[in-house]
């Protein structure tokens, strides 16, 4: 088993920064794959950016290259996700996710999942 504590959401106002980080703890593997989801209210769970255990694998959605910048942690064993230039529509409630082998960016492909922090971006 997984287990992800994700923490650092918070309320931020446009054009501002945040960092999430999600601290990653029990059976865990070279070969696992990291990522950020966000789902936003009435909206389906969206693939944000996923790292590779080792941290020379990224991947972003579209949207979110140039502002977001996913890295690992070592120290806290940890997934980092920096968010800059945010904008109203990044407000989401943002997860993080783990799975075994592949980078991908379906939400139904990752094994275990944080319980998710909530990010809000005011105009």
């Amino acid at each position: 088993q997984v287990q992800l504590v994700e923490s650092g959401g918070g309320l931020v106002q446009a054009g501002g920064s945040l960092g999430l980080s999600c601290v990653v703890s029990g059976r865990t593997f070279s070969n696992y794959y990291l990522a950020w989801f966000r789902q936003a209210p009435g909206k389906e769970r969206e693939f944000v950016a996923a790292i590779s255990w080792s941290g020379d694998r990224t991947r972003y959605a579209e949207s979110m290259k140039g502002r977001f910048i996913i890295s690992r942690d070592y120290a806290k064993n940890a997934v980092a996700l920096q968010m800059n230039s945010l904008k109203p529509e990044d407000t989401a409630v943002y997860y993080c996710a783990a799975r075994l082998f592949l980078l991908t960016t379906t939400p139904h492909d990752y094994d275990y999942w944080g319980q998710g922090t909530q990010v809000t971006v005011s105009s």
